[in-house]
C-alpha cells in the first residue's frame, strides 16, 4: 500500500487515498519518516539490519547451501 500511495500521491493526495484504503495517513507519514531517517527505526529493525550482514556472511561461507536452522546455530 505504501508503494501505491507513493506512486499516486502527487495526483490524488495522501488523505483521499487513505480514506479509500485501510491505512491511516499518520501511519503512512510515520513510515515515510522512517525511510527518510533510519535513526527513527524501531530497535528491532535496527538489530535486524545489523544481523543481516552476519547472516549473509555465514550463508556465503557455507557455499550458499545452509538453511535457516544451520545459519541460526
Amino acid at each position: 500500500m505504501i508503494a501505491f500511495i507513493d506512486d499516486h500521491r502527487e495526483t490524488y493526495g495522501v488523505e483521499p487515498i487513505c480514506r479509500v484504503l485501510p491505512i491511516a495517513p499518520s501511519t503512512y507519514r510515520a513510515h515515510a519518516a522512517r525511510r527518510a531517517d533510519p535513526s527513527r527505526l524501531p530497535a528491532r529493525a535496527k538489530r535486524d539490519a545489523s544481523l543481516m550482514a552476519e547472516i549473509r556472511r555465514v550463508h556465503a561461507a557455507n557455499f550458499g547451501i545452509y538453511g535457516v536452522r544451520k545459519v541460526w546455530r
